[in-house]
């Protein structure tokens, strides 16, 4: 099978050899000063100065946009800092499956129903971290937001709404997952929260592509023609663009 290589360090822990191995270097520049991981501001400016990496993403405005959204938005948050320092500077295959793998085990999927009391709604990242619930194109965002946050350029980026069918002759349901164009206009991987394996396109049978887009473009499938405007064609789109601006993935 096809698939993108990944770090064999587990999410899990990877998180927690990142987060002690941070304790340890601002204990040590701080003469001992405390250290609370959930003031993360100060700490992950400090990594990102020892490790000389610019990054994309603003992390006192993801802190602070967390806070106005709550405890367990900020918890999450504390998480998805640490997966994007432990991260800058690997390859972008790394950041990738990481990014795939760390997502899918740190959140829940749920249905809109049930998170929303609506049936369908497109949460920005914030939104999804705050409920720690959520569907498939929460997942596909937020993997989204994370890989530019991590600097991988948009253009190599798209949600892609599918038709997926869990077996052969089984009834078709509405599906969205992220696909990764390792190089222009090749097969992408498919970065989905019901695996954890990102498989190239052609390995995933049980994904029939209708559309793709990202914050510059809207196309049939995933190599067709240009089909308009996302923000003007897709209204949830367009207002989860509005609130991820302010919300720390993209200086």
């Amino acid at each position: 099978m096809n698939t993108l290589p990944t770090n064999n360090v587990g999410p899990v822990t990877k998180f927690r050899k990142v987060t002690t191995g941070l304790q340890e270097k601002v204990s040590s520049i701080t003469d001992g000063w405390f250290f609370d991981f959930k003031q993360l501001g100060v700490a992950l400016l400090i990594l990102t100065v020892m490790a000389g990496v610019v990054h994309a993403w603003n992390p006192d405005l993801m802190r602070r946009s967390a806070a106005l959204y709550g405890p367990t938005a900020t918890r999450v948050t504390v998480d998805i800092q640490t997966l994007l320092a432990s991260n800058a500077g690997l390859s972008e295959a790394d950041q990738v499956g990481n990014t795939n793998i760390f997502i899918n085990a740190r959140l829940t999927q749920d249905l809109d129903r049930n998170v929303w009391g609506i049936e369908d709604y497109w949460a920005s990242p914030m939104e999804f971290f705050s409920k720690e619930r959520g569907d498939c194109e929460d997942f596909a965002i937020a993997k989204y937001y994370t890989l530019l946050a991590l600097g991988v350029p948009q253009e190599r980026l798209r949600l892609i709404y599918v038709m997926f069918s869990a077996a052969p002759n089984e009834l078709q349901q509405a599906h969205m997952v992220l696909a990764y164009y390792q190089f222009p206009d090749v097969e992408p991987y498919i970065l989905d929260n019901l695996i954890d394996d990102v498989r190239l396109a052609s390995y995933r049978p049980d994904l029939e592509p209708i559309f793709s887009f990202n914050g510059d473009g809207l196309w049939w499938g995933t190599l067709g023609n240009e089909a308009g405007n996302p923000l003007a064609s897709l209204s949830p789109w367009r207002r989860v663009v509005s609130k991820a601006k302010n919300q720390g993935f993209m200086n």
